[in-house]
């Protein structure tokens, strides 16, 4: 017999939790047609029943334990949008074991310890999903599965952090230096109270693990990801770039190449004409190059309420569509090799320096003999502005290995000339 109705529990009530929930009920008129079965919301799990009984039609889907939850075997489908590793990660293991589908938004826990709750998955014949993980209402996790599969997929870039897209858009297009950017994007809701780990880099580097393991089908974690943020990137830096015709952006990168993975987060100047460079406010995007697609991408709303509401209902239609069809069990480890992670000291790249140089005679001689010594090529000296009695230098370097111009930089900023510590941005 045919199942008529899938019983779900959504556990967390916040932002992303409210905009399921108003999704799940926009969709009730047209549920038979799409999937031939009814999706009912059975519980909702949050800590104050009172704080949220004006969002519900019926208030007695407020449970305050996920005891009941667990208990119930009517339970199909649980949604997970609670965040952070603990509880999320017993509660989904709970319910993985009880034999129970998982649709989440946990980019933190995916990243962290995915492989083992995917593991879990197979083990018991159901399903885990986490398309809204990565860049909230972009579809990137099933084209990677899916649609790309038939790819050698060489690189993946991006911008997936909104928070810092919208700073370094309001600092290129208005002028606005870091902290007057930052102070704008907290006051309309895009940074949270603390904005550590968006502007360290550290929530972009999350989703770019997720996507390097999916896409190289070896397991990347958030301890392998190099990160740096954008907290050092100063108007005069974005003034630079835009007279050089790029663009500062905050990239996730993923690169597999013959001495291993490549992954890493960091601020990078993009030419002008690049597509990532016309992303601008708070939205995300992901560039894919495969061996036969060659180049796509990916665009649109990274985050908020029902941008990641609508990422979750994809997962959640998904899954249910195979449990109304008795094919649970789709779940498969997807990493199959053992690639290694590169160092970030043997990656290469251009670079982009300022500095603040003594101005007289030989200083410019000296300088490059230093970079020369230690393998490092100019390609472009600037010289604009004077600072008292020194000048400003910008030197745009060839492709060099990242330890050389680490090498180069640390004698140049202990040498006379040299006055304080140099900016250092890394060139597409």
């Amino acid at each position: 017999m045919s199942q008529e109705e899938i019983n779900v529990a959504l556990l967390g009530f916040g932002t992303v939790g409210t905009g399921v929930y108003k999704v799940m009920q926009r969709q009730k008129p047209e549920m038979m047609q799409k999937l031939d079965v009814s999706l009912n919301i059975r519980y909702i799990l949050v800590r104050n029943v009172q704080r949220h009984m004006d969002k519900v039609e019926d208030p007695e889907i407020l449970v305050t334990s996920f005891d009941s939850i667990l208990a119930d075997p009517g339970i199909d489908i649980v949604i997970e949008l609670m965040g952070g590793i603990e509880p999320a990660y017993t509660y989904i293991k709970s319910a993985l074991e009880a034999g129970k589908s998982v649709v989440t938004a946990n980019k933190d826990l995916i990243a962290e310890r995915g492989g083992e709750l995917i593991q879990l998955a197979e083990e018991n014949h159901v399903e885990l999903r986490f398309e809204a993980a990565v860049a909230g209402g972009i579809p990137i996790i099933s084209p990677l599965l899916n649609s790309l599969a038939a790819n050698e997929i060489r690189s993946i870039m991006g911008i997936v952090n909104g928070t810092t897209n919208y700073i370094l858009s309001k600092m290129t297009d208005e002028g606005m230096d870091y902290q007057e950017a930052l102070a704008q994007a907290t006051k309309l809701g895009y940074a949270e109270a603390d904005p550590t780990a968006d502007v360290e880099g550290h929530d972009a580097g999350r989703k770019i693990a997720i996507m390097a393991t999916i896409a190289f089908h070896s397991r990347v974690t958030f301890k392998d990801v190099y990160t740096e943020g954008i907290t050092k990137i100063t108007a005069k830096d974005i003034a630079y770039a835009k007279a050089l015709g790029w663009v500062i952006k905050l990239i996730a990168l993923a690169r597999n190449t013959r001495e291993g993975i490549e992954v890493k987060v960091h601020p990078m100047l993009l030419p002008e004409t690049h597509p990532l460079s016309s992303v601008g406010g708070s939205y995300n995007a992901v560039y894919v190059d495969g061996d036969a697609v060659e180049d796509v991408m990916f665009y649109g709303k990274g985050a908020g309420e029902m941008p990641t509401a609508s990422a979750v209902m994809g997962d959640v239609f998904s899954v249910a569509r195979r449990i109304k069809d008795h094919c649970q069990g789709s779940t498969r480890d997807y990493v199959y090799r053992n690639i290694p992670i590169k160092r970030v000291e043997n990656t290469r790249s251009a670079y982009y320096v300022r500095m603040r140089v003594e101005n007289k005679p030989g200083v410019l001689a000296t300088i490059a003999s230093i970079f020369g010594n230690n393998s490092v090529s100019i390609e472009q000296v600037i010289q604009k502005n004077k600072i008292e009695n020194d000048a400003e230098l910008v030197i745009i370097t060839s492709n060099v290995k990242e330890r050389h111009i680490k090498d180069a930089l640390l004698i140049l900023e202990s040498s006379s000339v040299v006055r304080g510590k140099a900016t250092m941005i890394r060139v597409y």
